[in-house]
């Protein structure tokens, strides 16, 4: 799992840690990580790297390899970044967020694709926010894989597929996006509750679910 040091990401580590999964953690290093993996020592394997650099991405697949020789479920939160200088000016802030989330989910399902073919049901899931579901530069230009996280996650569900790995994205409303039949209003989510509801439902493999929260730094902390 990615982006896990804050927010939804932690707290979906520590549910699927109550569960008994065994789980992959990357993201920066913080205390609350650091005590689960004394918590959990043999069900939690913590991955330090920037996922958004393709030599990284592939040493994070080798440790998983190395671990645990497969992956059932690789759970992308790119809700925001995590590898964010502290010191980026505030124009800048969302724009790293979405370049950085599209090359690390990028390199993470090249990576991880061979871990995941060796389970029987495997899945993808990609967590989005409003910052990461924003489009790079000029909005009014057509969405592609290159300014788009959205039109790179659904241009890999064919070939996802072709390989019996099951993708969900999970994000807010897209009005251009048929999600969902019915509306949908914003929450107050937690972090705790949205991972909750949100664990509740990948059994049922959805293809899409829309998350709308009334407080995104509640699940996806921007950088102070």
């Amino acid at each position: 799992m990615t982006g896990t040091s804050n927010g939804l990401g932690l707290a979906l580590v520590e549910q699927l840690l109550e569960q008994g999964s065994r789980v992959a953690a990357s993201g920066r290093t913080c205390e609350l990580l650091q005590d689960l993996s004394l918590q959990y020592p043999e069900s939690l394997l913590l991955l330090d790297g920037n996922l958004s650099e393709p030599d990284e991405a592939q040493e994070a697949a080798r440790q998983i390899s190395d671990h645990w020789g497969a992956l059932d479920c690789m759970i992308i939160n790119a809700g925001t970044c995590d590898y964010l200088a502290i010191d980026t000016p505030a124009p800048a802030i969302f724009e790293g967020i979405v370049s950085s989330n599209l090359s690390a989910t990028r390199h993470c399902l090249e990576s991880a694709r061979p871990l995941l073919q060796g389970n029987n049901s495997p899945q993808v899931v990609s967590i989005l926010s409003r910052y990461s579901a924003l489009q790079l530069h000029d909005p009014s230009q057509p969405a592609t894989v290159d300014n788009s996280l959205v039109q790179l996650l659904n241009s890999q569900r064919a070939a996802l597929a072709a390989q019996a790995i099951d993708l969900t994205i999970i994000a807010p409303l897209d009005l251009n996006f048929a999600q969902v039949t019915e509306p949908v209003a914003p929450e107050q989510w937690t972090a705790h509750t949205a991972a909750e509801v949100i664990l509740n439902r990948l059994p049922d493999r959805p293809a899409n679910l829309v998350l709308e929260a009334l407080h995104l730094n509640d699940l996806w902390p921007l950088p102070r």
